[in-house]
């Protein structure tokens, strides 16, 4: 149904590939149903070719503009401002950091809604006299966990005038239709990119003591490869003794039809603002396995079963890997109970309201 909102822009213009340019277009594209929305991104980007030639996105208007820095770019500064007033753009959402300072810029003297949706761990205090003054404008905080809430009221400055919020993601879209499948083979699954600090390197690690305990196993990952790590991932497989086992596919837009061919989703990341194929591999019903830091625990606390261990201890991932596995078919019964919950708590039908609720 569509709503009596004013036009609105979602900003996202990331030239990365990643969790929070699958997650800003998806927002994107969930809004456009109930409101008017312009897509500003930037060219020739991963999320670009994403607007361009994934279906599921058919139907999303999007702008693209070509820029080469981001601070202070007249190409940001001016191409967004253009935007905004010929579509008449009442309500921004930006979904990003490092363009805040251009963005301030192209909106000064525009009555916007400004609300900037806030998806990952900012460790650094942006509270100086120019951040001050280019988040002032800012009418809505969004985080997308309690932990992030609490990291952006330490780390931004907000206005006399500023509020902050809690909207947990939704899925973009359906879950797989595909039915869970039986092996005799256990079968891990880590999705995400393959780079330093996004915990590949401890998922494979963990996967020691299955093979020392001769439980047989296959690990897939899927998501984008960072070149600059291709060289350290393959100094650890090489350092391995079950390298056969691993197996690094590349990114997928088929992500969804993973989570029902596995068993069990590894996710041993630090410093995690939400964790989007966490929600995914809940809403499948398939076991989870992740460090308990950031937001991790907030799966918990909603009432989800999954298996969060000690922060950062590999040795505390293996033995809840080994654990599972000696108890694999009560531990798959218990992760399909989480499947209804997710329905609800995961609705794309209650992200779009709450964010319906701050639009003007």
């Amino acid at each position: 149904m569509r709503s009596n909102k004013q036009a609105t822009a979602v900003i996202c213009l990331s030239h990365h590939t990643g969790g929070m340019e699958l997650a800003a277009t998806k927002l994107a594209n969930n809004l456009s149903k109930a409101v008017e929305i312009t897509y500003i991104i930037k060219e020739n980007t991963f999320i670009h070719e994403q607007c361009r030639s994934n279906p599921d996105y058919s139907e999303l208007h999007y702008e693209s503009i070509n820029f080469s820095t981001t601070l202070m770019s007249p190409s940001i500064i001016f191409g967004v401002r253009k935007i905004i007033k010929e579509k008449g753009i009442k309500n921004v959402i930006f979904v990003g950091a490092s363009e805040m300072k251009s963005l301030y810029f192209a909106f000064l003297g525009l009555d916007i809604n400004l609300i900037v949706r806030h998806g990952t761990i900012k460790s650094r205090p942006k509270k100086g006299l120019f951040h001050r003054l280019v988040y002032s404008k800012v009418n809505t905080h969004v985080a997308i966990s309690k932990y992030m809430s609490g990291n952006v009221k330490f780390i931004i400055p907000f206005g006399k005038n500023t509020k902050a919020t809690v909207i947990v993601p939704s899925l973009g879209k359906k879950i797989s239709s595909l039915k869970p499948t039986d092996s005799d083979t256990l079968r891990l699954l880590h999705a995400g990119r393959v780079t330093s600090g996004k915990g590949i390197d401890k998922a494979i690690e963990a996967c020691q003591i299955l093979y020392e305990n001769s439980i047989d196993f296959h690990f897939d990952n899927f998501g984008p490869a960072d070149v600059k790590y291709a060289q350290q991932l393959q100094e650890l497989l090489n350092s391995i003794a079950y390298k056969e086992h691993i197996h690094i596919n590349g990114f997928t837009n088929s992500i969804y039809d993973e989570y029902p061919k596995h068993d069990i989703f590894i996710f041993p990341t630090p410093d995690e603002g939400y964790g989007n194929v966490m929600m995914e591999a809940i809403s499948h019903g398939i076991i989870v396995l992740a460090f308990d830091n950031t937001a991790i625990s907030n799966f918990g606390e909603m009432g989800f079963h999954i298996h969060p261990v000690e922060d950062k201890s590999l040795q505390a991932l293996k033995e809840r890997l080994l654990y599972i596995a000696h108890n694999l078919e009560s531990e798959k019964a218990k992760a399909r109970q989480n499947i209804e919950k997710a329905k609800i708590i995961f609705a794309p039908e209650r992200e779009v309201k709450e964010y319906l609720e701050l639009l003007i």
